[in-house]
């Protein structure tokens, strides 16, 4: 018997270069099983797949291992922040309040 195939994304995104994958995979294919069908841990050798946060159409999955991918989805590799947000905002907000205290 002939086994269904289904189409997916693979989307990884570095500093310098990104990558956009189209992939066959076997219906029925957990999310890590499309991750390494899709070979882009070799196009960027910084990934650990194992590790690394995973999400579908930008909403973080809790478990690759046991989350089965649908026709269609676009599994993106999440990397580290460099910084955190809150904190770059409350570094923001202090500066311009000491720059609008010097200029009264």
């Amino acid at each position: 018997m002939d086994e269904s195939v289904i189409e997916i994304e693979v989307m990884y995104a570095a500093v310098d270069r990104q990558a956009l994958l189209s992939v066959a995979v076997p219906e029925g294919s957990t999310v890590r099983a499309a991750l390494l069908a899709s070979g882009i841990g070799a196009e960027f050798a910084e990934l650990d797949l194992a590790t690394c946060p995973i999400g579908i159409f930008g909403k973080v999955i809790a478990d690759a291992d046991t989350r089965v991918v649908q026709a269609g989805d676009r599994i993106e590799i999440y990397r580290p922040l460099l910084a955190d947000p809150k904190e770059v905002r409350r570094l923001r907000a202090a500066k311009a309040a000491e720059t609008k205290a010097r200029n009264q």
